[in-house]
């Protein structure tokens, strides 16, 4: 899970229920009293309907019981940078230069609204791509690692393959942190100059300090995404099933809202919260990408340097952490909401 932005960015599924078919939001579509599992057909009780009756979708059949996660990712996070990004660019300039949230929204009103979108497509591709391959490649490997302890008569805890998967998921994200290193570069309005799009910016990396440079700040990435994926996926699903409370009687479109409201509070609450617990490692990646050129200093060098320009103050560290907490929560609220419902219908 990017939580850059967990942008983000960062979902869990159920806590570990079943095996051979993924827990979590598979082939039918999403129980309402699950966690966030998959239900074939709406379960019943005492007679009635509980929960919302079963969604047709046309899209879901094309895509596969696995594709459409990928697709409902993707769909999710897009939804989200174009809703959030002005306030990410906020974010980041307290990142990185230690300002007050005052003085970054004084220096954003200063480069005009021209530019308060500039730099927006580096996350849009990453974070819908990323989201894409976090939600997808969980499952898929939550399934394949299922299947194969099954196969093999081995006892191993549900809990150890599905936070092996979410670790894994998260490490395959670090693929795309060009577009982090491309959108730190857009966002920093030292380099307003320098770059002029995301094109011009990749071409002059490549160009003139080879691909290596594109993966400046891979360390803190890594860092941030499989250890935040493990707790997301291991969290969603005992918090949805907290927050939902016992099964309501009843069904159809009355509970959509509820449904809505209870994975928007979920995946807002669990962002914001590793949105905190990342947050020194997001400062960490944002001072090493916006540098170009020289060496690449280590993690603790980087963290050092910031540490002490801050006058070795936690408060100043984090300065910026009150405004990625409110941005985390409505990010991830988005983004889990998003993808729920498209899993309902699709």
């Amino acid at each position: 899970m990017a939580v850059s932005t967990m942008d983000p960015e960062p979902g869990p599924h159920q806590g570990g229920r079943g095996r051979g078919v993924l827990v979590g939001p598979m082939d039918a579509e999403p129980g309402p009293h699950q966690g966030g599992g998959g239900l074939v057909g709406p379960p019943k009780q005492g007679g009635l309907v509980v929960g919302p009756p079963k969604q047709g979708g046309l899209v879901g059949p094309l895509l596969g019981p696995q594709g459409k996660h990928y697709v409902c990712g993707s769909i999710a996070a897009f939804t989200n940078i174009v809703v959030t990004f002005p306030l990410q660019k906020v974010l980041f300039r307290q990142q990185l230069h230690g300002v007050t949230a005052r003085e970054a929204l004084r220096q954003l009103g200063a480069d005009g609204v021209g530019r308060l979108y500039r730099g927006l497509l580096p996350p849009l591709l990453q974070k819908s791509t990323t989201v894409a391959i976090m939600f997808g490649l969980y499952e898929d490997f939550s399934r394949v690692l299922l299947d194969r302890a099954a196969a093999s008569g081995l006892a191993v805890p549900d809990i150890a393959t599905r936070s092996f998967a979410a670790a894994a998921a998260g490490t395959a994200e670090a693929v795309l942190t060009p577009f982090e290193r491309v959108q730190t570069l857009l966002q920093d309005h030292r380099h307003h100059g320098r770059f002029h799009n995301t094109a011009h910016t990749f071409r002059t990396l490549l160009s003139d300090h080879g691909v290596s440079e594109l993966y400046r700040g891979l360390v803190p990435v890594l860092l941030r995404n499989g250890p935040s994926n493990v707790l997301f996926f291991g969290l969603r699903g005992p918090l949805k099933d907290r927050l939902q409370g016992p099964p309501t009687e009843g069904g159809g479109a009355p509970l959509w809202g509820r449904h809505l409201a209870v994975d928007f509070a979920c995946g807002g609450l669990l962002g914001a919260f590793l949105g905190i617990a990342f947050y020194p490692l997001n400062v960490a990646k944002s001072r090493a990408q916006a540098q170009v050129g020289g060496p690449f200093r280590p993690l603790g060098a980087v963290l050092g340097a910031v540490w002490t320009e801050r006058g070795g103050s936690v408060g100043r560290l984090f300065r910026g952490a009150h405004l990625n907490w409110h941005r985390s929560l409505l990010s991830w609220g988005i983004i889990n909401a998003t993808y729920e419902m498209l899993l309902r219908v699709m």
